[in-house]
C-alpha cells in the first residue's frame, strides 16, 4: 500500500456518478526516460512494467465495439512501448481520435528521430508536458538538460506543422506547479507562455494547467517535508461544487498496463478499482458487457485536487 493511501481513503468528498463513456485512457507502462519530481506514477528508466499484446488487442476491440471518441495514451513515456506505433496505426484506422501524453524529450532520444513525423502522419494530438517556460524551473523539476531537449522537441513539432494555424495538428502544453500550490489561472498563464515561447519562435494551441495530486512521488515528498496536511487543506478550502459536473472521471476510464479498470489515472496509482456489481475489480473486457452510465465513482481525498479553484483534468482547467 502506498504511503499516502491511508491519509486519503477516509473522505468527505461528494459522491458522484458516471455519464456516457467517451474516452479510454490507457497507461502502456511505467518506463520513462525521465524521473520527474511531480510524477504521480513514479515513472523512471528503471521501471519494467508494460502492457502485453493480448491486452493491446483488447484495447482495440473495446474501441471498435463501443465506438469511443478518444484513445488517450500515457505512461511513463508511452512511446517507449514496443507496440506503441502499432496501436496508433490500428486506432487511427478505426477513426478514433488519439492523444499522446508526450514529455517532449522523448523526441530527442536515440532511435526516436522519426517519432515526431510518425505522430504527424497519423494526426495524433499531442499533450506535451512543459512545467514552465524558464529553464531553471524546468530542469529543477525534471532534471538537468530537460529544458533544452524540450525546446528542441517543440521546434521539431512546429517544423512539421504542429501548433501552426490551419494545420490541424494539435499541440497542447501541460503545466504543473513546482510545489504544494494550486496552478495560477489558466488563461493568464497561457498568455505568458505564448509570449515567452513566441519570442523563441515556438507555437502551440492551448496550455493545460493541472493540479499536482498528493500521491506517489509528489505525495511522498509532501510527507517527508511535513507539508501533506497543509496541502490537503489548500485543496479542500478551494473546492467548488460546480466543478463536479465536468470532472474527467464522468466520461473517461483509465486502463492500467495489465488491463484493469479505474475511474481515473490517479485512482489507478492508489489501486482504487472501478466498481462493477459482482466484480472484484473490473477489466477491459467487462466494458463490452456493462454500460457504465450512472455507475458510482470511487472517491478519496485526492479528488479535492480536481475540484479545487478553476478545477483540474487531463485537458486542463474546468473553468476559464
Amino acid at each position: 500500500m502506498h504511503a499516502t493511501l491511508p491519509l486519503l481513503i477516509q473522505t468527505s468528498f461528494p459522491r458522484v456518478q458516471r455519464k456516457r463513456l467517451t474516452t479510454l485512457q490507457v497507461n502502456l507502462g511505467y518506463r520513462c526516460n525521465q524521473s520527474c519530481l511531480h510524477c504521480h506514477v513514479n515513472a523512471s528508466p528503471r521501471r519494467k512494467e508494460q502492457m502485453d499484446d493480448n491486452t493491446i488487442g483488447e484495447v482495440l476491440a473495446v474501441l471498435e465495439a463501443l465506438e469511443l471518441e478518444s484513445l488517450d495514451l500515457t505512461g511513463g513515456a508511452p512511446e517507449l512501448h514496443p507496440r506503441f506505433r502499432h496501436l496508433v496505426r490500428q486506432a487511427s484506422s478505426l477513426g478514433v481520435g488519439i492523444i499522446d501524453r508526450c514529455n517532449l524529450t522523448i523526441l530527442e532520444e536515440p532511435g526516436q528521430e522519426d517519432l515526431a513525423g510518425f505522430l504527424a502522419a497519423h494526426r495524433v494530438e499531442i499533450a506535451a508536458s512543459l512545467p514552465c517556460y524558464l529553464p531553471e524551473n524546468v530542469d529543477g523539476q525534471r532534471g538537468k538538460g530537460v529544458y533544452d531537449a524540450s525546446m528542441a522537441g517543440l521546434r521539431r513539432l512546429n517544423d512539421l506543422g504542429y501548433g501552426q494555424e490551419g494545420s490541424g495538428l494539435i499541440l497542447n502544453l501541460v503545466y504543473n506547479p513546482t510545489g504544494p500550490s494550486l496552478p495560477p489561472p489558466q488563461p493568464l498563464l497561457e498568455a505568458d507562455y505564448r509570449k515567452r515561447l513566441g519570442d523563441q519562435g515556438i507555437h502551440f494551441n492551448q496550455l493545460f494547467t493541472i493540479t499536482n495530486m498528493p500521491i506517489q512521488r509528489f505525495g511522498s515528498t509532501l510527507i517527508s517535508k511535513g507539508q501533506f496536511q497543509d496541502y490537503m487543506q489548500i485543496l479542500r478550502k478551494a473546492h467548488l461544487a460546480s466543478n463536479l459536473d465536468n470532472i474527467m472521471c464522468r466520461h473517461l476510464v483509465s486502463v492500467d498496463w495489465q488491463g484493469r479498470l479505474y475511474d481515473c489515472d490517479f485512482n489507478q496509482m492508489l489501486h482504487l478499482p472501478l466498481h462493477l456489481a459482482n466484480r472484484n475489480g473490473a477489466r477491459l473486457r467487462d466494458l463490452l458487457d456493462h454500460d457504465l452510465d450512472g455507475n458510482p465513482i470511487a472517491v478519496a481525498d485526492h479528488c479535492w485536487g480536481c475540484t479545487a479553484g478553476q478545477g483540474s483534468s487531463c485537458t486542463g482547467a474546468l473553468k476559464p
